[in-house]
């Protein structure tokens, strides 16, 4: 079997895993405890897999993001974005701390909108809003509508006329931009299907003007998710100041710089993006420009404050590999499979985490062989009916889960001051059919 010394360095072990998030902490008695909180409780209270968020890491999170720019004498207004995680209970907790929101359709706005915040405070983004979404959007207040083309511009303006509105728009530059991640989250590179291509702005910003129901007030853009050196962001803030510039000196008004958000965090041990590296870069690049700077950070707000919880249906042993089966699955935390993410996983028990590792395959139920965790995994072996805690899952992991196989969506739990709130609780079975309508047929 390895030891932990064995470890590959770009692996980390249990142990480092374990100290790099403040937050969780393994109690000889309890357990893997996630803000003070036994996730054995939690896990013996609602089964699992359930999904747990923590409150009190994601208002740490919003206040070190603050913190950040308040050092760097920028003012910024935080836009969350609510792709990352949608639950009411986390959007509430981000609009008591002060946040706005950034939408990509009629239902994040509507959502948003459900917890209080504002329709003034909230930005609408996204390649393909429909008439009948910028309508609702408008009708309420919207804050602030990212345009993406020069089409839905003119669709805008015929919506915004109708209603008899005018609509604050940024146009969304596409910078041409490399930001080093993912293929799948990139979104600022020129064959992207994102934005307006930086020499396309300028004459586009003039027929915005003169337009109809449209109110140019700035420029938006977002390179990607899951960035972890400003540098990408240096190039790109670079291009949309001298844009800004540009406008300026051809009589343009701009009072506003989106920057985005896809600040990146650890999934191993490594540390995320530095925030104040971050602000550095926003103040060198626009600093000067006198205009209001939005961001809208998701992930690196809500992935750390939250983690799936599974127990184990039994250990599979075969001539090549040792597998463990977990009753979470693809359909719960759809990001290894769709994207080959690396997720941390910690034991739940005390005892377990101790034990001698050895490489395993962590595998879901599904009948899919992309339903699958970790190869390769260093784990302890496990029993039937061991817990075992798959980390930074607060971002994109609910929200992109599923029904698939006919699994019911699992429970999700909200971690605050010490106690543990039920915010969804587990799908039944025959909620998975019931708003089927059976015709009556011979």
């Amino acid at each position: 079997m390895l030891t932990r010394s064995d470890l590959s360095a770009t692996e980390p072990d249990l142990a480092a895993l374990l100290a790099a998030r403040p937050a969780l902490a393994m109690h000889v008695q309890d357990g893997l405890c996630f803000e003070d909180v036994p996730l054995n409780a939690i896990a013996d209270a609602f089964g699992t897999p359930v999904w747990v968020y923590g409150a009190a890491t994601i208002r740490a999170r919003y206040a070190d993001l603050q913190t950040a720019f308040s050092d760097a004498g920028l003012p910024v207004h935080i836009h969350y974005a609510v792709k990352a995680n949608d639950h009411l209970a986390i959007l509430s907790v981000l609009a008591k701390a002060g946040a706005g929101a950034d939408v990509v359709s009629q239902g994040e706005f509507a959502r948003a909108m459900a917890v209080g915040i504002p329709a003034s405070g909230i930005v609408f983004s996204g390649v393909g809003k429909t008439r009948a979404e910028l309508a609702a959007a408008l009708s309420a207040g919207i804050g602030q509508i990212n345009v993406e083309s020069a089409e839905e511009l003119a669709m805008l303006s015929e919506v915004a006329t109708s209603l008899g509105r005018t609509a604050r728009v940024a146009l969304r530059m596409n910078p041409d931009v490399d930001a080093g991640t993912h293929a799948k989250i990139t979104t600022g590179l020129a064959g992207n299907k994102f934005g307006i291509s930086a020499p396309d702005i300028l004459p586009l910003y003039a027929h915005a003007a003169a337009l109809p129901g449209i109110a140019p007030v700035g420029i938006a853009l977002h390179i990607g998710s899951q960035i972890l050196s400003p540098a990408p962001y240096a190039a790109a803030y670079s291009k949309a100041a001298s844009t800004v510039r540009a406008l300026r000196q051809a009589g343009q008004q701009v009072s506003v710089l989106d920057l985005g958000g896809g600040l990146g965090i650890g999934y191993r041990d490594e540390p995320g993006i530095s925030l104040a590296a971050f602000a550095q870069v926003v103040r060198r690049e626009a600093g000067e420009l006198g205009v209001q700077l939005l961001l809208e950070p998701g992930r690196y707000l809500v992935g750390p404050a939250g983690l799936l919880l599974a127990s184990v249906i039994l250990q599979k042993q075969t001539a090549q590999k040792r597998f463990l089966v977990l009753d979470a699955a693809m359909n719960d935390l759809l990001r290894p499979s769709l994207y080959d993410s690396y997720h941390g996983m910690l034991p739940v028990s005390a005892v377990d985490f101790v034990k001698p590792v050895s490489p395993t395959d962590v595998v879901g139920p599904v009948c899919e062989s992309g339903d699958i965790f970790a190869a390769g995994r260093a784990l302890p072996d496990l029993a039937e009916n061991a817990r075992l805690a798959v980390l930074d899952a607060g971002a994109y992991g609910a929200v992109m889960s599923s029904p698939y196989n006919a699994r019911p969506r699992a429970a999700a739990v909200l971690l605050d001051g010490g106690h543990f709130h039920l915010i969804t609780p587990r799908q039944r079975l025959d909620n998975l059919w019931a708003d089927e309508i059976l015709p009556g047929l011979r």
